[in-house]
């Protein structure tokens, strides 16, 4: 991530009814960046489900503790990053579940492999995690209307 652009920040409790704000704050700053409304649907979904494993798993509801959504736009992509204060997380822990099994639950991972380009969690010390969604060339390409 480049340091020239700041990123658009956002600060909730951990509260599933949160999810909605946090929803319409990703959607507002892709679409008033010409993010493709496909790939912002995508990463909004990917973003949906982060957030629901951090307060469900992480904070474990704790209303106390704060997550952070920051949202970067740059020409060749879009970086969503969630920030929370739960416990160290190892993505690679998760197990690969066959994707034509009934099951509820346990897809959330999965779903953001494939909805992202890089999926990126990092420890912030003895305490949090630093979870990267990132997807290459965001923007719409430009019609031929206007070439």
């Amino acid at each position: 991530m480049g340091a020239e652009k700041q990123p658009f920040i956002l600060t909730i409790p951990t509260d599933l009814a949160m999810m909605s704000c946090a929803r319409a704050f990703l959607v507002a700053v892709c679409q008033s960046h010409g993010v493709d409304p496909t790939v912002t649907e995508g990463m909004a979904l990917a973003a949906h489900e982060a957030l629901s494993n951090v307060i469900r798993h992480s904070h474990h509801h704790r209303r106390d503790i704060p997550i952070q959504l920051r949202c970067y736009v740059e020409p060749d992509r879009l970086e969503i990053q969630i920030l929370d204060e739960g416990d160290p997380f190892d993505l690679s822990n998760v197990p690969e579940l066959d994707p034509g099994e009934l099951r509820i639950g346990g897809r959330g991972v999965f779903l953001m492999k494939a909805l992202t380009d890089e999926l990126i969690c990092e420890r912030r010390g003895e305490r949090g995690n630093l979870l990267r969604l990132v997807k290459r060339s965001p923007t719409k390409a430009p019609s031929p209307a206007s070439e």
